[in-house]
């Protein structure tokens, strides 16, 4: 459970990192921001980069197994809404913050794919097992690419195109086409 200050300070670090960026957020501009000192920062995390790791650890969103629909398109609807519930709240703009520099900081990509990409390649996993094991598509060989085809529609959608309506039921008839699952 998160006490007063923890939250404050990571709500003060999605703050830094959205109007400076990785490059100017300091520790010191966080503890000011969530009204603490700069010890109660360092009492939680060692550096700058322990801060931001915790952030994105904490913001993230458990997209672990849910309770299987009984078809895979409810399981993939509700699949493909959670995430976009994720990127368009505060994990998603942490994670727009530190898309760029998690490629010069090789902690900061690990502690990302731990808090972003492995629940959801964890949850396709499952969401897939059920749908073979129903008959409703053949066993999916590498869900990997399943992985990277939600990730990036979704990421897309939310971070870039700012999709108009229902991205989730945009995108769910042509995952189920790559599938070669039935269509809605």
């Amino acid at each position: 459970m998160r006490t007063s200050k923890s939250q404050a300070l990571l709500t003060a670090t999605v703050a830094v990192l959205q109007e400076k960026g990785y490059g100017g957020l300091t520790t010191a501009e966080v503890a000011k921001r969530a009204g603490v000192s700069t010890a109660t920062l360092y009492r939680r995390w060692r550096s700058k980069e322990d801060l931001v790791i915790g952030t994105s650890q904490e913001w993230s969103y458990d997209l672990g197994p849910a309770e299987a629909t009984g078809s895979l398109a409810g399981d993939l609807r509700a699949l493909l809404r959670d995430k976009m519930a994720t990127l368009n709240g505060p994990g998603g703009h942490l994670l727009r913050a530190l898309i760029g520099e998690a490629a010069h900081s090789a902690a900061l990509s690990q502690a990302l794919n731990a808090a972003y990409v492995q629940p959801i390649a964890a949850r396709i996993e499952t969401v897939l097992g059920w749908a073979a094991e129903r008959g409703e598509i053949p066993p999916v060989m590498n869900p990997r690419v399943v992985t990277d085809l939600v990730l990036g529609a979704t990421t897309s959608a939310a971070f870039f195109t700012r999709a108009e309506g229902d991205a989730a039921e945009e995108l769910l008839p042509f995952l189920l086409r790559a599938l070669g699952a039935q269509t809605l």
